[in-house]
């Protein structure tokens, strides 16, 4: 399997679907903020490789979408999502209940919606 092989000879790991041309196997290894690639020569069986990082910050951005960053991830952060709405949701039941006794809680909620709201539609184009 040349996937295998690729990732016990270069320090990568492969995607299993490698693509063919008429001279050359190219395995992609994309990776969370940077990229990375094995291209072997069919003729001579020569393997040449090449590994980017595109910094820190793309790193984080390609973690908070899950870009490249496996299925164990994808999972972690789906479940990180569903417990974000969980505690949202409860957040505002605990309003609803005390808010009978605050009469400010209704007119802050939706201050706490409109005022980002209005940043996004003003500054976001």
């Amino acid at each position: 399997d040349i996937a295998a092989w690729v990732e016990d000879s270069f320090p990568v790991k492969a995607s299993a679907d490698a693509e063919w041309s008429e001279g050359e196997v190219y395995l992609p290894a994309p990776r969370p903020g940077g990229d990375a690639w094995v291209a072997i020569d069919l003729a001579t069986g020569e393997a040449s490789s090449e590994i980017t990082s595109r910094g820190w910050i793309s790193y984080l951005n390609d973690l908070h979408k899950g870009r490249n960053s496996g299925g164990e991830w994808s999972l972690f952060i789906d479940i990180f999502a569903f417990a974000c709405l969980v505690f949202a949701f409860t957040g505002l039941f605990l309003l609803q209940l005390h808010s009978a006794k605050r009469k400010s809680t209704w007119p802050l909620v939706g201050l706490g919606l409109a005022i980002p709201a209005a940043i996004a539609v003003i500054f976001i184009h």
